[in-house]
């Protein structure tokens, strides 16, 4: 759904046709050396009645000039009369700027054409093209964007992308780019395409979008105004003849040529309909890409940590950005020898990233928790998910990292967000407070007390000497066929040890078979929420009202988490208590009102 521009003071016209129905404006402008800033084109969105003057070009007539239909968006261009908008007898009813006040080059539609018009089959929605909007007050705000990216609102260079605006006026997305002309001083026209939300968050996310297709758009034009524009230079070069007449007054060689249109320059006289096209699909994609949802309740732990991340990540990436300046003035006061060196990024403590550094998509090899259940073998997948749960350290040795990552995919979804540490593709053993998910290649030696400690389960992979290895009902899996899985660790799990509550009933649901891989991963995820929300509860209970520990013991019993692998589980995953919720509770207890409550 296109994103809902509101602008204030709305205004209705006698039609039906009113600001709250336009979601975005997307317009093509030029600098006319002659009359300044111009609209040539633009595209608006219509979800309701057209606006003034169009409402009979719902309807089909007889003057059809031809359909096409693309993508679900059926495209029309009619004749009909000539609208008081775009009259020539009544052209001062027009919001848009006299007759008498256009040249050429700042026009695009030729009087008395209707424009062209889209029909979104699948949402009802209209994509409707002329060269100035008919609504004074939409006239007026694509004015002013027009001035303003062509004037004041301009890149270095003058060429390139810039974001404007206010909440009055709407905001901008803004291009403006060179189109060659033989004919134009400096050989060259000035012109822009501008998108017009009144939704600045969402017209910011749309950056990267916006950027790439009207990029697009105008590189298509620029390519087609350079042929012209060589065509014309060899048939008769301007370049010369202009040195020849560098004296003669400037005004008498501007006036010959300043007026050009865009269909002149491009040589194209389908422009306009491919523009209104391109227009159209802009709008339709730019809305359908980016979809709100409504998140009932407050949001989940993970959901925040995530946040966290990301901004952290956001940080650090500015850290760098602010250094490389730095870094560059240094690389030329190495001493000598050090040249050629390269500095890797290290990976030690990130969550979730390789140290690849390639965006190569990987292989996935484990597609389920009931998947490595069925390779690895009950008692095996038993002993791992334990040490996973209770925050033991996980070490794979393999020389396949694709197998290692995707094990480590699947495993991670056992564990909120906030407790993951992976570190894979490591030279060298670290330390279990660096990482609880660790990838060694098998030549990496592990040191002896981690081999023998009860912290830690090691995953061996090794090239299988024959298939029958596998358990049954995994001949057929092809990546898996050549391996052979040895699971140890210090301290095994006995068979007959009741384990934590969790991963019993996670157990439950992947020997279920009547239950899918998809109910399992939502099984999965309220379950998660369950102990969480009682790591929530010991946290405020312990860290934040500090209450005796037989009173503890007391909460853990009501909880139904008394027993030592389900207490030992609530302390690690305490740890990945998000630090909103932290501070939040901090806050809250230093707040005058709740000293009075507990008091």
């Amino acid at each position: 759904m296109l994103p809902r521009v509101v602008v204030p003071r709305m205004v209705s016209t006698p039609e039906g046709f009113s600001l709250s129905t336009m979601n975005a404006i997307v317009a093509l402008c030029h600098f006319c050396e002659l009359h300044g800033p111009r609209t040539l084109f633009c595209t608006e969105v219509l979800h309701a009645p057209l606006p003034q003057g169009a409402g009979n070009r719902d309807c089909p007539s007889q003057g059809e000039q031809g359909e096409e239909e693309e993508g679900g968006i059926q495209m029309s261009s009619r004749i009909r009369a000539h609208s008081p908008a775009e009259g020539a007898s009544t052209e001062s009813s027009s919001p848009g700027p006299k007759k008498s006040d256009m040249c050429e080059g700042c026009r695009s539609l030729a009087a008395g054409h209707p424009g062209y018009i889209s029909h979104d089959k699948e949402t009802s929605i209209k994509y409707v093209s002329h060269q100035h909007p008919n609504h004074p007050q939409l006239f007026s705000i694509v004015r002013q964007a027009c001035v303003r990216s062509l004037s004041c609102e301009v890149c270095p260079g003058r060429e390139g992308p810039i974001f404007f605006g206010d909440e009055q006026h709407g905001f901008v997305f803004s291009h403006t780019f060179f189109i060659k002309d033989s004919l134009a001083r400096g050989f060259q026209r000035w012109y822009s395409i501008i998108a017009i939300m009144m939704d600045r968050i969402y017209l910011i996310n749309s950056w990267p979008f916006l950027l790439g297709k009207v990029r697009g758009i105008i590189d298509e034009l620029q390519s087609k105004a350079l042929k012209v524009f060589e065509a014309e230079q060899f048939g008769c070069p301007q370049r010369a003849q202009r040195m020849n007449t560098a004296f003669t007054p400037f005004l008498h060689q501007r006036n010959g040529n300043a007026a050009r249109s865009l269909t002149s320059l491009t040589s194209d006289d389908n422009l306009w309909a491919c523009l209104h096209t391109s227009f159209a699909w802009l709008l339709k994609a730019c809305g359908s890409r980016l979809t709100e949802k409504l998140l009932e309740g407050a949001p989940t732990e993970d959901t925040l940590v995530q946040m966290e991340k990301l901004a952290d990540l956001e940080e650090e990436s500015e850290s760098w950005d602010n250094s490389e300046a730095e870094e560059e003035d240094k690389v030329t006061m190495l001493p000598d020898g050090v040249e050629g060196r390269e500095l890797t990024p290290c990976t030690v403590g990130s969550s979730s990233l390789s140290s690849r550094g390639s965006w190569q998509p990987r292989k996935t090899v484990f597609k389920s928790l009931r998947h490595m259940r069925q390779v690895l073998g009950a008692p095996s997948f038993r002993m791992l998910a334990w040490h996973v749960l209770m925050g033991n350290q996980v070490i794979w040795k393999s020389r396949d990292t694709d197998l290692v990552h995707s094990a480590f995919e699947v495993l991670r979804t056992m564990l909120p967000v906030g407790c993951v540490r992976i570190i894979q593709d490591s030279i060298q053993y670290e330390e279990a407070y660096r990482c609880n998910f660790l990838g060694l290649s098998p030549n990496v030696q592990i040191p002896p007390h981690v081999l023998s400690s009860e912290f830690a389960v090691i995953v061996e992979v090794h090239v299988a000497t024959r298939s029958t290895l596998h358990p049954v009902g995994c001949e057929d899996e092809q990546p898996l066929s050549k391996y052979e899985f040895v699971v140890t660790s210090g301290s095994p799990v006995a068979a007959d040890r009741v384990g934590p509550t969790i991963l019993n009933k996670i157990e439950a649901a992947l020997t279920n078979q009547n239950l899918s891989v998809d109910v399992v991963d939502q099984c999965l995820v309220c379950l998660k929420e369950e102990w969480m929300n009682k790591v929530k509860v010991l946290f405020k209970f312990t860290k934040v009202d500090s209450r005796p520990k037989e009173d503890t013991q007391k909460l853990l019993s009501i909880l139904g988490a008394s027993e030592e692998d389900n207490v030992k589980l609530l302390k690690f995953w305490m740890t990945g208590l998000s630090k909103t919720y932290k501070s939040h509770l901090m806050s809250t207890v230093r707040s005058p009102t709740a000293s009075e409550s507990r008091n």
